[in-house]
C-alpha cells in the first residue's frame, strides 16, 4: 500500500524534483514550460519560465539551478492523467539551461551542435565531485522514426561538452553510485537499469560491459518502462517505473530489494531531503502531483544540494 501525503496537486507534468535545505521542492512542470518552488504547506513560487521542455534538474557548485531542457512535448490529455507525445510541433531544440534561483534569469549554457555534439531531448542531470555533471539525452520521437541518442559530460562553466557513451537506448534517469565510481542510467523503452564503471571525471571504462562500456544490471519481467532514478545513501538505486506503477529498487549487485507501489502511471521521478534524509518525495506526474512519504532508508545528499 502507497503510504503518502499530497504535496502539491494540479500541477503540470512535474518531474525533476530537488529537496532544497529550506524544505521546499523545486521542480519542472513540463508541460507548462515552467519551474516551480513548492513549500512545505503546497504553495507554489514560480521561479523560471524557460519555455520549451525543462525536465531533470540538479543544484551546480556555483548555487544556481542546472534544467536539462528536452525542447517541448505534445501532450495527450486522457482525462484522468495527462500523458507526454511525441516531439512538439512548437520544438525549441534540446538545450542545457542555467537559472539563477533569485532572479529567475535563464542562460542556455550549451545547445544542440555546440562542441560537435547533437542535443534532442537532455532529460536528466547529475554533478560529480569535480564541478562537472553528467546528463542523458532521450532523445525525441517523430512518425515512423526515433532519435539515436547517447550520455553526455559536461563542465558548469560552459567550457566543456562531450557525449561520452553512445549509442544509448532512449537514456532516462541518471545518477552515481556513493563513491563516484559508478555512473547509472535507466533506459525507458528497454527497460534496463545500465552500469558504467567512471575512470576519471567524464570518462568511463569503455571495455567494462560485454561488447562495450555498459553493463546490464537488471531488467524487470513485464510491460514496464524505467524512467527517472534517485541512488539511496547506501547505493541502492530506486528507478522510477512507468506502467507498473511504482519505484522499483534495485541493489548495486543488480538485485531486486524491493518494489514500492504508486496510484500514478507515470510515476517518474523520486528525491529525498528532510534532516535524516529519508523524506521521499515522487512526482506522479500524470495526475499532477508531489507526493511525500517516509523512506526506509536514506537517499544519498546530492553534491552542492546545500
Amino acid at each position: 500500500m502507497f503510504e503518502y501525503e499530497i504535496v502539491a496537486d494540479g500541477l503540470r507534468f512535474p518531474e525533476g524534483p530537488v529537496a532544497m535545505a529550506d524544505g521546499s521542492v523545486v521542480l519542472v512542470e513540463i508541460a507548462a514550460g515552467r519551474i516551480t518552488s513548492v513549500r512545505p504547506d503546497g504553495t507554489r513560487e514560480t521561479v523560471a519560465e524557460p519555455g520549451g521542455g525543462p525536465n531533470g534538474l540538479a543544484i551546480g557548485p556555483d548555487g544556481k539551478l542546472y534544467c536539462c531542457n528536452n525542447g517541448g512535448f505534445n501532450w495527450h490529455d486522457a482525462g484522468a492523467y495527462l500523458a507526454p507525445h511525441g516531439q512538439a510541433d512548437d520544438y525549441s531544440g534540446g538545450r542545457i539551461e542555467r537559472i539563477d534561483l533569485a532572479t529567475g534569469a535563464v542562460e542556455t549554457l550549451y545547445r544542440d551542435g555546440d562542441f560537435g555534439c547533437v542535443l534532442r531531448g537532455p532529460n536528466d542531470i547529475v554533478f560529480d565531485d569535480a564541478g562537472g555533471f553528467w546528463f542523458t539525452d532521450h532523445g525525441k520521437n517523430r512518425p515512423r522514426e526515433r532519435d539515436i541518442t547517447g550520455i553526455f559530460y559536461a563542465k558548469a562553466d560552459g567550457s566543456h561538452l562531450a557525449e561520452v557513451i553512445f549509442p544509448s537506448e532512449n537514456p532516462n534517469g541518471v545518477g552515481l553510485s556513493p563513491d563516484g565510481k559508478r555512473l547509472y542510467a535507466a533506459e525507458t523503452y528497454t527497460c534496463r537499469l545500465m552500469a558504467f564503471n567512471v575512470v576519471a571525471p567524464g570518462q568511463v571504462d569503455g571495455t567494462a560491459g560485454p561488447g562495450g562500456p555498459g553493463i546490464p544490471l537488471y531488467r524487470p519481467a513485464g510491460y514496464k518502462f524505467f524512467d527517472s532514478l534517485g541512488v539511496e545513501d547506501g547505493g541502492n538505486v530506486a528507478v522510477a517505473t512507468i506502467g507498473e506503477c511504482g519505484i522499483t529498487v534495485i541493489s548495486p549487485a543488480g538485485e531486486l530489494v524491493e518494489f514500492v507501489p504508486t496510484d500514478d502511471i507515470f510515476t517518474t521521478n523520486i528525491c529525498w531531503g528532510g534532516a535524516d534524509m529519508m523524506d521521499a518525495y515522487i512526482t506522479l506526474s500524470g495526475t499532477g502531483r508531489l507526493a511525500k512519504m517516509r523512506w526506509k532508508r536514506p537517499g544519498l545528499k546530492l553534491q552542492y544540494n546545500g
